[in-house]
């Protein structure tokens, strides 16, 4: 068949397309007729379901022309360059796309070139007029991922296909959400320096006598990790790692929380020390008076103080207080007089009295040996955070004195997805889904979506080697 024979018939002008879409809108609309001259009126609830039914049968033959329409010079392309040698090249044929939108499916025939040099075949039309390389389409897989992070991927892609009358499976899903998770990058999934700057000037709003807060905060989750291997197959049983989170908030006078960045990842301390001082790099530090929160833990101060030297450290208040209460309950049982010790030491270290308070647990006889045991690990973890204790000071100054957001980020980040009942994830999709949750918190979804479609290439096709 001669090349005559394969030549596309031309796209309708607009008016053309204008009368095909009335035709088409009759038609569709007197499928209607049975519901609407029933004996008994349809309730609006029916009206409703049988039009987000029809809708896709309308939508689908409209957006088919209009493509047609839109894109005619490329769909007509008889010539193309070979992307690989640059050598002109003559249509070899019009292959046929399944196209699945939001707005209903579609088909397009686009020209197919194939260059013998270098035995790779293309469809340039692909490129230019933005079609994935899957039959579900960007808007498709955009929205998908946006229920998937919310929810297991068989719920999922039910309440897909129920909202929207697409039918995505589950795999489907579950390997374009992976694609996305592992192509966003620390760089794509933090707000620019512009984002992090427009939040900070929010804040100044709030806060008219003194410069707003930036508190930097740092924490460990644990997440399921199981072995790589196929479901059908013994793994063996999984084990729990450690997710390090990082969270950062501006704190205003009226005591509100302005989110910034938050990033968690299941890397170690190394890893999210570097990802920290790329995230500390954006942040405008003459704007913001800077204090770091965390519990006891070294690693995470070391975390800290790497990335903002010069910040105003502060120990969570909740986690000191669990430590003294626990000692007053070792040694004093659950009495008054316990409580009453606790309650008296808390007040004191809000006061700064934390050299008091170690005096008086080094003056203190147990009553047990495991009540020892804590008095004395109580006396070294104040001894240790002595700088970091002055909780009344930190009141005055408008600074935070717990990380009761660092836990709720730990929550809805990392726990809120991932500890489902028989959950288990290996360790890079573990680490794909949280930055994607990251990247809908941090409000960077749509970019990080954007620059990993912009990076998908075009199917192309190259000859076997003989």
């Amino acid at each position: 068949m001669g090349q005559a024979c394969l030549r596309l018939p031309a796209p309708a002008p607009f008016d053309e397309f204008s009368d095909m879409a009335q035709r088409e809108f009759r038609q569709w609309v007197e499928g209607l007729r049975p519901l609407v001259e029933s004996e008994k009126p349809p309730t609006l609830g029916e009206i409703s379901a049988l039009l987000q039914q029809k809708r896709n049968a309308l939508i689908g033959p409209l957006l088919e022309s209009a493509l047609a329409s839109a894109q005619q010079q490329e769909l007509e392309r008889t010539q193309a360059p070979c992307p690989q040698c640059g050598k002109l090249l003559p249509m070899k044929r019009l292959d046929r796309k399944h196209l699945s939108t939001l707005q209903g499916r579609a088909q397009l025939e686009r020209p197919y070139f194939y260059c013998t040099a270098c035995g790779l075949g293309f469809h340039p039309a692909d490129a230019a007029i933005g079609i994935a390389r899957e039959e579900h389409q960007r808007d498709v897989q955009q929205a998908f991922i946006r229920l998937a992070a919310d929810l297991p991927y068989e719920v999922a892609a039910e309440h897909f296909e129920r909202l929207t009358g697409v039918q995505v499976s589950e795999h489907f899903g579950h390997d374009i959400l992976n694609a996305v998770g592992e192509a966003a990058t620390l760089e794509h999934v933090i707000p620019s320096r512009r984002q992090i700057a427009e939040r900070i000037r929010e804040a100044e709003r709030e806060c008219p006598r003194r410069r707003p807060v930036l508190v930097a905060s740092v924490d460990g989750a644990m997440g399921p990790l199981r072995a790589p291997g196929k479901r059908n197959v013994k793994r063996g049983a999984g084990s729990w790692q450690e997710i390090k989170g990082v969270r950062l908030y501006l704190l205003t006078e009226q005591e509100r929380i302005i989110p910034v960045v938050s990033w968690h990842q299941m890397v170690n301390a190394e890893e999210i020390e570097r990802d920290l001082k790329t995230i500390a790099a954006r942040i405008p530090r003459q704007r913001v008076r800077i204090a770091l929160v965390g519990d006891g833990a070294d690693w995470v101060w070391n975390v800290l103080r790497a990335a903002f030297p010069g910040g105003r450290e502060v120990l969570d208040y909740y986690h000191c207080s669990e430590y003294v209460h626990e000692t007053a309950r070792l040694q004093f049982g659950d009495t008054l007089r316990g409580w009453q010790w606790a309650e008296a030491t808390l007040t004191q270290l809000a006061d700064g009295q934390v050299e008091q308070v170690i005096a008086s647990l080094g003056r203190m006889r147990s009553r047990t040996r495991k009540a020892g045991e804590w008095i004395e690990g109580l006396t070294d973890y104040l001894t240790h955070h002595r700088a970091r204790i002055d909780y009344d000071t930190f009141k005055r100054g408008g600074l935070p004195r717990g990380s009761g957001a660092m836990e709720s980020a730990n929550k809805f980040i990392a726990h809120v997805r991932l500890k489902r009942p028989g959950a288990w994830w290996l360790k890079g999709n573990c680490n794909a889904m949280l930055r994607i949750r990251c990247a809908l918190y941090n409000g960077t979804f749509e970019r990080v979506f954007r620059d990993y479609a912009r990076a998908q290439k075009p199917s192309r096709r190259r000859r076997k080697a003989t």
